[in-house]
């Protein structure tokens, strides 16, 4: 079987993003502090934006040595959507995600600065019955090729993807292109939520994601920091030997 397991030089450490979706500020710095060195990486969504202290809480963990990726899915008029990255790339955010059609990717492609530009393809919330919900005539797997393919024409660093589709997405895309996978769900007997298109964190990196997205099994565990940690070994133990 052809090893799809991720050669880029990316620390083992950051390839964990900790899902920062907590109602305020206050507890996004616990939190933050509570896990300490077990995460190094975090998303700060929308949640988080309409407290009106975003850019503090960003600020805050660059004091505080993490990297930050901004999940704010930028859908808007391109010129708009790169006015909003072009001012986002200021702040020390290191990803920042994009939805909508070519001319969007593209502007924000355009006006990133240091920051990369990551393109939705489908949401993990979604399946096959949600897509038809929505008018897109096309199974989800062709729909993320598609969509990933003109991402990297259009100069975006890397897609976000269910691991489900990253296998596909490493054998007919280019290797470069950064792959990032929500809906991780560390052990398959999970509790029901709104993640249709889940993996486990070793299945995601078996397929060959980059990077992975956990949330709630870390946040929401009686000891988030142990399951942090859980986590990590569990992405160790399939890089072991790699980096």
């Amino acid at each position: 079987m052809t090893d799809l397991v991720s050669n880029k030089p990316i620390p083992v450490q950051e390839r964990l993003i900790m899902a920062l979706d907590v109602p305020n500020i206050e507890q996004a710095k616990h939190l933050v502090t509570q896990l300490g060195d077990a995460v190094s990486f975090y998303k700060v969504g929308l949640e988080l934006f309409m407290t009106g202290d975003y850019y503090e809480l960003i600020h805050w963990l660059n004091v505080q040595n993490k990297h930050v990726f901004a999940d704010l899915k930028f859908f808007d008029v391109p010129e708009t959507v790169a006015r909003a990255i072009r001012v986002l790339s200021q702040h020390g955010v290191d990803f920042a995600t994009v939805h909508g059609n070519d001319a969007i990717m593209e502007a924000a492609a355009k006006a990133k600065g240091n920051l990369k530009v990551l393109a939705v393809t489908v949401l993990t919330s979604l399946d096959q019955g949600d897509m038809k919900d929505l008018g897109f005539d096309c199974d989800v797997p062709r729909l993320v090729l598609s969509r990933a393919r003109r991402a990297l024409e259009l100069g975006c660093d890397g897609v976000i993807s269910s691991g489900l589709e990253v296998p596909a997405l490493r054998a007919e895309v280019d290797n470069k292109l950064l792959v990032v996978s929500p809906g991780i769900r560390p052990v398959e007997n999970r509790p029901a939520d709104d993640q249709k298109r889940v993996v486990t964190v070793e299945q995601a990196f078996r397929n060959g994601a980059d990077y992975i997205v956990v949330g709630r099994p870390i946040r929401d565990a009686a000891d988030p920091r142990a399951a942090a940690l859980e986590v990590q070994a569990q992405i160790a133990a399939v890089f072991d030997g790699r980096a």
